[in-house]
């Protein structure tokens, strides 16, 4: 049986020693050696802003949800009817937030009333007074005023609906140089309000990148076998088109010219997969999820002696490098 990874990783008073043992990337690596060395900040702006990776992305031809407007500034507020008119849902996020604030999912409207993904009832006032937030940037990386975007509401795959809590499951991979390193998928929960976000209480499940099946899973940092919520176990599901997905994720490194990237996958019940966003600055618990350290894997990429500009070709060696092994 596998020795509890995290347990292991983190037993006092060894935590230094155990951190470079598991080749575990810190927050101070990750910013001198991948993401200062090797993301350009000129192109901070294409990944920062939502809007510039949707038109990046469709302009690839890659497929994102549809954008149906953009409100910019206060007086383009009562346009928001005109947009979503003849729509029964939709979302509204800040172009450029981060860690899911801001984003406000409309699944039906009732009495005049719009209804949340979570069940509560939102008027028009309330709506106005969200968008004015965002314009005036409560949710945008460093507090600057902000765009809200306001574009389809994604209906996750039906695999995911044993294990999710309300909110759309999101496939984060880290890509490399264009080499996707590891992936990971994001289950909302009741605690996390139905968000994808870890640090809010979503589940992280790590993913074998040779098969596409799930396999470890956290939960605010401890390892977990079934989904909270629903007590469906969470490993060994098997994601759909995992080959095309992992393609995906290495193609999107071409358009974002950053060599560290987290790229936002989700699966759509009847469009199949679509580009969320890209992250400049991803987060490490992906490391947890997969019960293995990032920095191993990050030297392998660097000892290639070449890589390949094709993204297939460059998924292929990621699965050839990086197939799940169980921890001993």
């Amino acid at each position: 049986m596998a020795t509890d990874w995290l347990r292991t990783l983190t037993d006092m008073p060894h935590w230094p020693r155990r951190l470079r043992e598991q080749n575990v990337l810190g927050m101070n690596m990750r910013n001198a050696d991948y993401i200062f060395g090797y993301n350009p900040r000129r192109f901070y702006p294409l990944v920062d802003d939502k809007l510039r990776t949707k038109r990046l992305a469709e302009k690839a031809g890659i497929a994102v949800p549809e954008l149906y407007g953009v409100i910019e500034i206060e007086h383009d507020i009562p346009k928001l009817s005109k947009i979503v008119e003849g729509r029964k849902d939709f979302v509204i996020k800040p172009s450029q937030g981060s860690g899911g604030n801001g984003i406000l999912v409309i699944t039906g409207k009732t009495n005049n009333r719009y209804q949340r993904a979570n069940g509560a009832l939102m008027d028009e006032d309330g709506i106005s007074h969200h968008l004015s937030n965002i314009l005036n940037g409560l949710y945008s990386l460093g507090g600057q005023a902000d765009k809200a975007l306001i574009e389809y509401r994604v209906k996750f795959d039906p695999l995911f609906e044993p294990v999710s809590y309300r909110g759309v499951p999101d496939i984060r991979t880290i890509v490399f140089k264009g080499i996707p390193v590891a992936a990971m998928v994001r289950l909302p929960t009741r605690a996390s309000d139905g968000k994808a976000n870890l640090h809010q209480g979503a589940v992280g499940t790590g993913i074998d990148l040779l098969t596409g099946q799930t396999t470890l899973a956290v939960c605010k940092d401890r390892r977990i076998t079934e989904h909270p919520d629903t007590g469906i176990p969470i490993a060994g599901l098997q994601i759909p088109h995992w080959n095309n997905l992992l393609t995906l994720a290495a193609h999107c490194h071409d358009l974002a010219g950053l060599g560290y990237l987290g790229v936002d996958i989700v699966l759509d019940r009847d469009l199949g997969p679509l580009v969320l966003e890209f992250n400049a600055r991803p987060g490490l618990s992906i490391q947890l999820a997969n019960g293995m350290g990032l920095h191993e894997r990050l030297q392998r990429v660097e000892e290639l002696d070449e890589i390949p500009q094709d993204p297939a070709e460059r998924a292929r060696i990621a699965q050839q490098l990086f197939a799940h092994k169980e921890a001993a």
